[in-house]
């Protein structure tokens, strides 16, 4: 799974689809904003809309739809606190309704793009249910991707100490 979080950039077919929106200067702003503690907010959104696409690709369903709302899923350009001073609810809540405005703003969405933006966040917000198939993939490998980022820098670390105490104990030279 690790290859295909970096060879998006060699999809042609996945580029095809997203192409305009990469080239949005909003969009590539989200490289300004720490995402997940560890990365920022278009690297994540670049993991969640590929790894969706290769699998909503797999399963015959709309990838089409899945790679561009995978790709606007965060699509708000404010940090974490900020959404959260709006008092619009919790940022769990409240960022997908940001994010759908935005991507509204920039591109029109179907149906499926916005129940994808609008649900990604369900299992940990007031959200309802996704209506789709491809919303629940997208929300699923948003959790996937979270996790991944989070657990990245724990394992580096966990493997570091490990070498060390091998070589503190003299089992390597």
């Amino acid at each position: 799974m690790t290859q295909s979080l970096n060879s998006w950039e060699n999809d042609q077919d996945y580029l095809a689809l997203v192409a305009d929106l990469l080239e949005n200067k909003e969009v590539q702003e989200l490289r300004n904003f720490v995402h997940h503690r560890v990365t920022n907010r278009l690297d994540h959104s670049l993991t969640v809309s590929y790894i969706s696409y290769t699998l909503a690709k797999k399963l015959n369903l709309d990838y089409q739809s899945v790679a561009r709302a995978g790709l606007l899923h965060d699509f708000f350009l404010l940090k974490v606190e900020e959404v959260e001073a709006l008092k619009q609810g919790s940022h769990n809540n409240y960022h997908p309704i940001l994010a759908c405005a935005n991507a509204e703003r920039i591109t029109t969405l179907n149906p499926i793009e916005k129940d994808i933006i609008l649900k990604h966040m369900f299992l940990v917000s007031k959200v309802a249910p996704p209506k789709y198939k491809e919303s629940l993939i997208v929300s699923m490998v948003d959790k996937y991707a979270a996790i991944l980022e989070v657990a990245s820098p724990i394992n580096i670390r966990m493997h570091k100490r490990i070498i060390k105490a091998i070589y503190r104990l003299g089992f390597a030279s």
